[in-house]
């Protein structure tokens, strides 16, 4: 009887911080304030990086890294406070005051997160945005780097070059994402087949746990070092730096960006690429952009344009053999080639062809804003000219005016390090699609017809995809393949592994043990956070 009474008094115990913590009064966040300014090392110094809903910078800080604009409308949730800490202790102040005020806290390096999940949350909550905590120190002789989790890949990128013109660092295409999500997901870009991931090149971290802690490697230890390269950061702690290894590059690099239509062949290429473009040399990678536009030669109908994108670590000479080797159906000529360094081919992939001084990369605004919704997928098998064809049907329909599918081939280094070296798994396949609809207008009905057709797509192409589990990529993320109970219900392991397997395949289990040591309370929590085995949820007798 006394169990009974015990597991009742638990039940209701649960129901009622429920109901308390998703009604928590917007007032509450006076205290969170009291209490930031008593638990900081400089009451003064902390007053100054304190955004509230009143403050007349609130919006604009708020909206400065936002790049989905499906998460920057007037319905959206919005933070009770943004704190854009300075130093250790404003992040520390941060998370005491969070834990003690019932507030949820979201941790927003670059503002890129593909379902906002680094600005928004359904429950009462705080951003802690990184913006200023975002210096890099670049060590030539070591060649290493010290780099903030609130700079972006595009100023790591300058910060190398100025430096050095034959160092590099193998991290992503678009200059103004947050090294502080990017690396802990994986993070790729031309590089990934001569050096991997961006988390398979960090070599020591720094982190505040959820007791304030600063940690580094040695002292977080190899667990948790494991779990924050690649299993996401903001299940664990709050990031603020990471020690990189810097790889070399040749003093030039070519690259080329070749578009071929259907009337040029383009099925064909495509086919063969997919036999050849996880097997070509290392130093070389070639992506593949699909595209449909209007027809040059039928009025009134689509065609598709196919991009094939590639750097290659060496001159234009050593290209053209193997290009003539492995893809001769390309057609590629010299002409079609540029040869430059390694810091050009960064500003020529991120769009800027004319010239550009490469302070361009030290902008942090994101060059494109609109509505888009993303899914990820791997394939370890071609898919065949039938489903190409279905694939080519879809991207003609109304809603489709704007859409890409990116493939981004693996091999090369991708094949030599094991699943379980990191957190990312997705090691052993021919290549990676980016699956993306964009579209202007703001509204629920508009953006609903085009999501829509990107599970229509997502569907189509699934007999033709990774399997047990269908794989995706943590960095395009992706709430329709799972969520968490995110308004103060516990989720069970066998919730969490619905979308958990995706990402992280076996490694999940051990990412969840190291959070249930780390973080036994859940207080690192989002939608798609690792969640603890253990926690005072579990008490409940479930």
């Amino acid at each position: 009887m006394k169990s009974l009474s015990s597991s009742i008094f638990s039940i209701l115990l649960v129901l009622l911080f429920s109901q308390w913590a998703a009604s928590l009064p917007e007032t509450d966040h006076e205290n969170f304030l009291q209490c930031l300014t008593l638990n900081s090392d400089n009451s003064t110094s902390i007053s100054k990086v304190i955004y509230t809903q009143n403050n007349s910078s609130y919006s604009s800080i708020l909206e400065f890294s936002i790049e989905n604009l499906r998460f920057s409308t007037s319905t959206t949730p919005k933070p009770l406070v943004i704190v854009t800490p300075l130093q250790v202790s404003h992040i520390q102040a941060s998370i005491s005051c969070s834990q003690r005020h019932g507030m949820q806290i979201r941790v927003r390096s670059g503002g890129h997160d593909y379902e906002g999940l680094s600005f928004v949350s359904d429950v009462p909550f705080v951003v802690i945005d990184l913006i200023n905590m975002s210096s890099i120190s670049v060590d030539t002789k070591n060649q290493t780097a010290w780099v903030q989790t609130g700079a972006t890949i595009g100023q790591l990128y300058y910060r190398i070059a100025e430096k050095s013109k034959t160092l590099a660092f193998p991290a992503g295409v678009c200059p103004t994402v947050g090294v502080g999500g990017h690396f802990s997901g994986g993070g790729y870009g031309f590089l990934i087949r001569k050096y991997g991931l961006a988390a398979d090149n960090i070599v020591d971290a720094q982190l505040i746990d959820v007791k304030g802690r600063f940690l580094d490697r040695n002292s977080m230890g190899e667990d948790l070092f494991w779990a924050i390269r690649g299993g996401g950061g903001a299940s664990f702690g709050v990031i603020i730096a990471w020690k990189i290894k810097l790889v070399a590059v040749p003093p030039t690099v070519t690259v080329f960006n070749v578009q071929r239509t259907l009337e040029q062949n383009v099925t064909k290429i495509i086919l063969k690429w997919q036999q050849v473009a996880d097997k070509v040399h290392e130093d070389l990678m070639i992506r593949i952009f699909l595209r449909s536009v209007n027809s040059s030669t039928e009025q009134g109908q689509r065609t598709m344009r196919v991009l094939f994108e590639s750097m290659f670590l060496g001159g234009v000479d050593q290209l053209l053999p193997l290009m003539q080797k492995s893809l001769p159906d390309l057609g590629l000529v010299k002409e079609d080639c540029i040869e430059m360094s390694w810091i050009d081919s960064i500003l020529y992939f991120a769009g800027f062809r004319n010239g550009e001084s490469m302070d361009v990369l030290l902008n942090r605004t994101p060059t494109t804003r609109r509505f888009f919704k993303a899914k990820s997928d791997f394939l370890k098998e071609p898919i065949p000219e039938t489903a190409l064809e279905g694939i080519y049907e879809r991207f003609y329909e109304e809603e489709a005016e704007a859409t890409e599918m990116i493939l981004s081939p693996y091999g090369g280094k991708m094949s030599e390090i094991s699943e379980s070296e990191i957190p990312f798994p997705h090691r052993g396949n021919l290549y990676q699609i980016y699956h993306a609809v964009y579209w202007d207008e703001e509204g629920n009905e508009i953006a609903q017809k085009h999501i829509n057709w990107i599970r229509r797509l997502y569907s189509f192409v699934a007999p033709y995809v990774s399997k047990n589990p269908r794989a995706a990529y943590v960095n395009y993320r992706d709430l329709d393949i799972g969520t968490n109970n995110n308004k103060g219900s516990y989720t069970s392991f066998k919730q969490a592994s619905i979308w958990g397997v995706k990402y992280f395949k076996s490694n999940f289990n051990r990412l969840v043990h190291v959070k249930t040591k780390v973080d036994p309370d859940n207080f690192f929590r989002n939608e798609q956070s690792i969640p603890p085995l253990s926690s005072w949820w579990n008490k409940r007798g479930d």
